[in-house]
């Protein structure tokens, strides 16, 4: 099969029919206007990869058909591809200005090659075989497959083992010689309702008192036993007023999801890890690792979208010249630029694993994560501070068409410099109150200091990447200190 385009996709989405849940009740998951413009995000990159515009970016030759496949169903397999899944990610962030929930999948599935071919070198398993199997599939039909990582954890103090309710991080439950049956929740997954794959990951390294929890699989999104629950964002339900302002950003959004697993079967040829704790904690670090640097390039390519927004409401403030604006705008770029140039270096010293994959550079790739909890957050502060209090007190569009006077009243007090209109102006509020603090801050602000592990994670992860007794004797040997 030849690689999908956006309506293909959306068409495969719409025949899953997944059970999807918001707001309390059962949901059209394609066509609802508060979860279509997360799966807007995701066409387009679809329509992105049928544009001989961007073929190069959006495209790779599968290392397992040797066809041209979606780079997003991609397994790295050089440099050069690491630098430019960090390119198309930016490229995605500026076409969408939104979360567009392939990254954790695309992370995950490279992942999971390097663990399953290490598993099978080391215990003469059939893991990596069984991955190869699955990435075949997702190739070959330019699937979108989810990473679901996180569990809701319960008493965050105690191990899975000890949690008073053993849900609390999903585990097996039963096996046989056909598979296994687990249940639990993965919390907080984005683009889970948009996937037709679902690859679950253990949450964190496992002890051997927990091997029922070390384990990762892949099923379809629509199994028998998995439900969703979709989660709110802020001002999500401006999308079901049929806004064309207020919504800030008119087409796309992200999503996040709880997925239920109430005893779902998996065979034997979709389990990946299946107690092998050792494991366990290895492919949740190679995976942070990859996906702390994804950050790098999609939310850059969001803040361009911002930057962009805040330099032309200065301009329609009339305040565009002033200098402390000049250099707070310079600031913006810096911060973002900072941001991209940490991501790609990660990629640059990367090296080539075993299986013939690529992994990022550990340490930079946290570096790159721990400038992204901040930097992002920065840019929204000096957006709102460029933009000015109507971020907060802005009417309804429906104010500027009140009858009587009033809302041509409105239009003439919300314009600003003469060569912009009230709309224009009102629409870069929107947008940039979108992004901030509206729906978009749910991948740029929060996810940004949540999302693939939070500040302390890597903070840890830097600790222990930091080599710190090369560097004593890098010390001893200039100052004369024998050792």
């Amino acid at each position: 099969m030849s690689m999908k385009t956006k309506e293909e996709y959306f068409e495969s989405i719409r025949k899953l029919n997944l059970p999807v849940y918001l707001m309390g009740e059962k949901v059209n998951n394609v066509d609802h206007p508060i979860i279509w413009p997360s799966i807007n995000s995701v066409g387009m990159t679809y329509e992105i990869a049928q544009d001989a515009l961007y073929e190069d970016l959006a495209t790779a030759t599968s290392h397992i058909t040797g066809k041209k496949i979606n780079r997003f169903c991609h397994i790295h397999q050089s440099i050069d591809d690491l630098v430019k899944k960090v390119k198309l990610l930016r490229l995605m962030g500026q076409k969408t200005a939104s979360c567009f929930q392939r990254c954790a999948g695309l992370d995950g599935m490279n992942a999971l090659n390097a663990v399953t071919y290490e598993m099978d070198a080391e215990m003469k398993t059939e893991y990596h075989q069984r991955f190869l199997n699955f990435m075949r599939i997702i190739q070959e039909e330019d699937l979108v497959c989810d990473t679901a990582l996180t569990d809701p954890k319960g008493d965050r103090s105690l191990s899975p083992s000890k949690q008073k309710d053993p849900d609390m991080y999903l585990h097996i439950v039963k096996k046989d010689a056909k598979g296994i049956v687990v249940r639990g929740c993965k919390a907080h997954q984005t683009g889970a309702t948009n996937s037709h794959w679902i690859a679950v990951f253990p949450t964190s390294a496992m002890k051997e008192e927990d091997k029922d929890y070390a384990v990762s699989f892949v099923t379809p999104s629509n199994t028998k036993g998995i439900t969703y629950v979709f989660g709110r964002q802020s001002c999500d339900t401006r999308k079901m007023e049929k806004a064309q302002i207020d919504v800030g950003n008119l087409k796309f959004g992200g999503q996040e999801a709880y997925i239920i697993f109430d005893d779902v079967f998996v065979p034997w040829e979709n389990v990946l890890i299946g107690g092998e704790t050792k494991y366990a904690g290895r492919v949740v670090e190679i995976f942070a690792n990859y996906h702390r640097t994804s950050y790098g390039g999609c939310k850059v390519g969001v803040a361009d979208v911002l930057i962009g927004a805040t330099s032309l409401l200065t301009k329609c403030n009339g305040t565009s010249k002033a200098s402390h604006v000049k250099d707070k705008l310079t600031e913006m770029v810096h911060l973002n630029e900072t941001c991209i140039s940490c991501a790609l270096s990660a990629q640059t010293e990367g090296s080539r694993h075993a299986s013939g994959g690529y992994l990022v550079n550990g340490l930079i790739a946290n570096v790159c994560k721990l400038n992204i909890t901040r930097f992002p957050a920065e840019i929204s502060r000096l957006s709102q501070d460029l933009a000015g209090a109507v971020i907060g007190t802005t009417p309804s569009e429906k104010d500027f068409e009140i009858p009587g006077g009033i809302g041509d009243l409105m239009k003439k007090y919300l314009k600003g410099a003469a060569d912009f209109s009230w709309e224009e102006r009102v629409r870069c509020i929107r947008l940039i109150e979108n992004i901030t603090m509206g729906t978009g801050a749910v991948a740029f602000f929060t996810e940004a200091i949540h999302g693939a592990g939070s500040p302390q994670a890597q903070r840890v992860m830097i600790s222990r990447y930091s080599n710190l007794d090369m560097k004593e004797k890098l010390a001893k040997n200039i100052a004369g200190i024998k050792e």
